[in-house]
């Protein structure tokens, strides 16, 4: 697929000082590798000179483009890895995704990249056809999930089936459901998240509520229960979310100071030690090494025959376990004190 780009660019005074590489990204929307690569095909120029990526402008220079980078193409390649699938049929299939797993790989990806781990690889594994509307790269893919999130995600298994559940999507038809693990105790049992999502400008593997011109994103929460621990106040909450944007319920949830715990990304601690004065040894930590965010529930209309398709996903052993160590924590401490 070849990209188009302009003939010229030229640089303003304010661009002095940058690397080329950096100076075209920003003025050609494109990654820095993608970039890169047309410098290292020789299909950029500085005042009609090939030049490197690292050259640094002094402004009023002529960037020329000559043409586009070439592009390998892009596939997707089946791998025998194990899948948990909760329902199939004709044509769609719901997997319970395990936390670690990416949905697809991204188009920068290398070969090797492409061809592990991921769930579209083990998606063309296990079934005979998936749909083809998400392109060769992302075969069956109606939404994601994070890499590591764990929990129910639906698939499609030809084009009109992905069509119709794109379109429930759209409309916010599809219910989902999320169990959360958060540091600190929210003021309000319950509560509705209205705050635009945006690419952090500074870091860009993260999503901002603080950015301009981002997509509206709507998240309700409602506590579970309350757990004071020598680790720390966390609170379990069950999230329900009309819009599906990039690390939703992550950094909605951090925008309110209550990260979700192993959500290093968005602030929380990569590992929790016990506080003095408490039950439990001071100094001993605990951490967990994916995030406390489980789909637990997903409710759609078979895309066929409209019927309801209802269903759960409990929480993951690794993610028991946790909640499990906070609680003992607690209840011993409160036996402690009732001595």
């Amino acid at each position: 697929m070849a990209e188009a780009f302009p003939t010229i660019v030229s640089v303003a005074p304010d661009d002095a000082g940058k690397r080329l590489d950096q100076f075209l990204a920003t003025h050609l929307d494109v990654s820095r590798a993608r970039v890169q690569q047309l410098i290292s095909e020789e299909k950029v120029t500085v005042n009609d000179v090939t030049a490197k990526a690292s050259l640094k402008l002094r402004g009023g220079e002529r960037v020329s483009v000559l043409g586009s980078a070439e592009r390998p193409a892009l596939r997707a390649m089946a791998e025998e890895i194990p899948l948990d699938v909760v329902y199939e049929d004709d044509d769609l299939a719901i997997i319970n995704k395990a936390a670690g797993m990416m949905v697809h790989a991204g188009a920068g990806a290398t070969e090797d990249q492409r061809n592990r781990g991921t769930l579209v690889n083990a998606l063309l594994h296990h079934f005979a056809s998936l749909s083809a509307v998400g392109g060769e790269m992302r075969p069956g893919i109606v939404h994601r999930l994070d890499k590591e999130t764990s929990g129910l995600i639906v698939v499609a298994k030809n084009d009109e089936a992905h069509r119709k559940l794109a379109e429930q999507f759209a409309r916010r038809e599809v219910k989902k459901t999320y169990i959360a693990l958060v540091h600190g105790w929210p003021k309000k049992d319950r509560g509705t998240i209205s705050a635009s999502i945006s690419r952090d400008r500074v870091r860009r593997i993260r999503m901002t509520t603080r950015g301009s011109g981002g997509r509206e994103a709507v998240s309700h929460y409602s506590v579970v229960r309350r757990v004071e621990s020598a680790f720390g106040k966390f609170a379990l909450v069950e999230v329900k979310i009309d819009t599906g944007r990039t690390h939703q319920i992550r950094v909605h949830m951090a925008s309110l100071g209550h990260a979700i715990v192993g959500d290093a990304l968005y602030g929380a601690p990569r590992e929790m030690r016990a506080r003095r004065g408490r039950a439990t040894d001071e100094g001993a930590a605990i951490s967990l090494s994916r995030n406390f965010l489980h789909a637990a529930q997903l409710e759609l209309a078979h895309p066929r025959t409209g019927e309801k398709i209802a269903l759960k996903s409990p929480l993951p052993a690794e993610l028991l376990a946790f909640l499990a160590t906070i609680e003992a924590d607690a209840a011993k401490d409160a036996s402690g004190k009732g001595c």
